[in-house]
């Protein structure tokens, strides 16, 4: 594993190195202790997990650390976008935004502002984007958005800037991108955000999760008061956390991501080092496995189409006909999936992402049988793994004859004079 040199806290590092403490390097434990950092995150946890019922203790640590590193952007080199997701409405996605609103640096809804305000109040000290309906944007109708989706997906990273023709002499200019953002939407966002963002996946809750309503006049005091005593902890910190190198559990692209974070724990000592880098392993990890889960759900489909083209493309295929065809594929990973191999319920609980599952149907003789229908897939195999396009014939080379239209000569072929016949002349002929 190549370096830029040790990593110790002294030098950046190309790369990153497991903690073996566990702990990490104490930097900021005495500007912590001064500002009373640990005990401060400690009342801003409390306070979000007040309004909001994250998915897990790791989730709300993120958004902790997230929010407080807001108040240092200036000093970091990665602006970690806090990808907000669920699977439908009613989560709490928007509830979340409005926490973040009344806590980080300098906060900027997106919803309805035009992304050439956006480019112009990004500066040297950026605002906090928060935009809320996020998979609006990256939709296949966003086309009026094309600006502010590449600032999101640019923004992540320092230096680089947005160029467009601008001012009365339309003279090229560069507008900085450099901001940290948290997006809402339903369903997950595009891998260009997912890959550089602290994923939290919302889930609706229980009954007997209990949150405090948010009310604007006893829930915005509150948190602005959190806000204003981030700031006087953080901004004078600025300097010291833009020299600091944080030893990361994870590497590339999660390291960059996460090192925001991770700064900001290492600041304020206590317990929070050891738990930001726990809520960084266990959330990577997860992200992960869900894209794993997310190629195998994309396997399946595409061994499935397969299956049904095999049989002759039936209407329906029994449950156990599809699953046999699966598992005598040599190839395949599902004669080892689970225990002992893909059975029904696996194959039913892979599907239901994809609004796919087996029904009753009739087959020969009026025998039923439990049978997935080739018509649920169709939408499924268009959607994520499309038969490649074919490509268009290739046009003949031979010159198909024409019939000439009554009483007109047939028209010369374009760029060459009329031939006539052998030894005669050339020229119109003489009707008769």
């Amino acid at each position: 594993m190549e370096t830029d040199g040790p990593v110790d806290g002294t030098t950046r590092s190309g790369t990153v190195v497991p903690d073996q403490s566990g702990t990490g390097d104490h930097y900021g434990d005495a500007a912590g202790a001064a500002g009373d950092g640990a005990a401060l995150l400690d009342e801003l946890r409390q306070a979000i997990g007040r309004y909001v019922v994250l998915p897990s203790p790791e989730a709300l640590t993120a958004v902790t650390l997230w929010v407080a590193a807001s108040h240092i952007q200036p000093a970091l080199q990665h602006a970690p976008r806090l990808a907000v997701v669920g699977p439908t409405k009613g989560c709490g996605k928007s509830r979340l935004l409005d926490v973040l609103h009344e806590t980080v640096h300098q906060p900027m809804m997106t919803v309805n502002t035009s992304p050439a305000v956006v480019f112009r109040v990004i500066g040297k000290n950026p605002p906090t984007l928060l935009v809320d309906e996020a998979d609006t944007i990256f939709g296949p109708k966003a086309g009026e958005k094309e600006d502010l989706r590449g600032l999101l997906n640019a923004g992540h990273q320092r230096n680089r800037p947005a160029w467009r023709i601008s001012g009365p002499e339309h003279k090229p200019t560069a507008f900085p991108t450099f901001a940290m953002a948290a997006l809402a939407g339903i369903g997950d966002l595009p891998d260009t955000i997912m890959d550089r963002a602290i994923v939290i996946r919302m889930q609706k809750r229980k009954p007997g999760e209990r949150i405090v309503p948010f009310r604007s006049r006893y829930s915005v005091p509150e948190l602005n008061a959190l806000r204003t005593r981030l700031a006087a902890w953080l901004t004078p910190l600025r300097g010291t956390a833009s020299a600091l190198v944080p030893r990361m559990p994870v590497e590339d692209r999660a390291a960059d991501t996460w090192e925001p974070l991770v700064i900001v724990a290492d600041l304020a000592g206590g317990h929070w080092p050891t738990s930001a880098r726990a809520a960084c392993l266990a959330m990577t990890r997860n992200e992960v496995v869900q894209d794993e889960q997310t190629t195998l759900k994309t396997r399946l489909l595409r061994d499935i189409r397969r299956a049904f083209e095999q049989s002759g493309d039936p209407e329906a295929l029994r449950t156990q006909d599809l699953l046999a065809a699966l598992l005598q594929d040599a190839e395949a990973p599902w004669a080892e999936y689970g225990t002992k191999g893909l059975n029904a319920y696996h194959l039913a609980n892979m599907l239901r992402d994809f609004a796919i599952s087996p029904a009753n149907h009739r087959f020969e003789q009026g025998r039923q049988a439990k049978a997935y229908a080739r018509n649920q897939f169709v939408d499924a195999w268009a959607r994520y793994c499309p038969e490649p396009a074919s490509a268009p014939p290739e046009p003949s080379h031979e010159v198909a004859p024409t019939r000439p239209a009554l009483g007109r000569p047939p028209a010369p072929p374009s760029g060459t004079l009329p031939v006539g016949m052998p030894g005669g002349t050339t020229g119109p002929q003489r009707s008769r």
